[in-house]
């Protein structure tokens, strides 16, 4: 299944819509004041009623999370060792690292995107018809042990849908609007490849702190909202106040 990204926008707003009457018992538009951080964790457990666990997923951290559609395995390889790990279908592995000591607050945005990712594949799945959601059952059933190579190439096709879903579901376009509004009056942030002016450092700091997301991934949202306008680093007036 291909979608569009108005398509993708309209599925987050829909789902997002539907989790507020279900989790906070009002609609997404209610005359209220301040903004509302996706509670992800909730969304994922309660909402979508998938199981989240923490596990080292790989020796390098190049894997953040993983979920499936029916049961499978993995296997990972460390110090020349292989260790399988069960991977059950509706459920969702985080890597260790997110809820090591010294890394929970560090890591929140990360942690919140690549779950917020995950459910956006859970999501995705469910709106494919019966045949095909039949078929990748079918597919995952017929090997039973994964790599964890396996596993993500597996959904490779996917992965630009589950990050633009995941990133409706964690910011809202209602959400993102109503910040950028009390920040920053609704303008445009200069990213001068990579910095930004201080003032617009702390409109996005902000914002970050508001939605309980990382820079990347704030920016990465923010420019495809309009919100952020590109210029050469020669552009920018006062070197000496920027955010690399």
């Amino acid at each position: 299944m291909i979608l569009s990204l108005r398509q993708i926008e309209e599925i987050g707003a829909a789902t997002i819509c539907d989790f507020n009457e279900f989790f906070f018992h009002d609609s997404t538009c209610p005359p209220r004041r301040g903004i509302r951080a996706t509670p992800i964790d909730q969304f994922a457990t309660e909402y979508l009623g998938l199981s989240v666990n923490f596990v080292r997923l790989s020796s390098d951290g190049s894997i953040c999370g993983l979920t499936s559609y029916a049961d499978a395995e993995y296997v990972i390889e460390e110090r020349g060792l292989a260790r399988t790990i069960p991977l059950s279908r509706n459920q969702v592995l985080l890597d260790s690292s997110f809820v090591e000591v010294g890394q929970v607050k560090k890591l929140c945005g990360k942690r919140r995107f690549t779950l917020a990712h995950e459910c956006a594949h859970q999501i995705l799945f469910q709106l494919e018809t019966e045949e095909e959601k039949q078929y990748r059952c079918r597919d995952y059933a017929t090997r039973k042990v994964y790599s964890l190579r396996d596993l993500k190439t597996k959904e490779d096709w996917n992965e630009w849908q589950a990050n633009a879903l995941g990133a409706a579901l964690l910011m809202p376009q209602e959400e993102v609007e109503r910040a950028m509004w009390l920040f920053g009056q609704c303008r445009k942030l200069t990213n001068y490849e990579g910095r930004f002016t201080h003032t617009d450092k702390m409109v996005l700091t902000e914002f970050c702190h508001a939605l309980g997301v990382s820079k990347s991934a704030a920016i990465i949202r923010l420019r495809q909202m309009g919100y952020i306008e590109d210029r050469p680093y020669r552009e920018l007036l006062d070197p000496l106040e920027v955010w690399p």
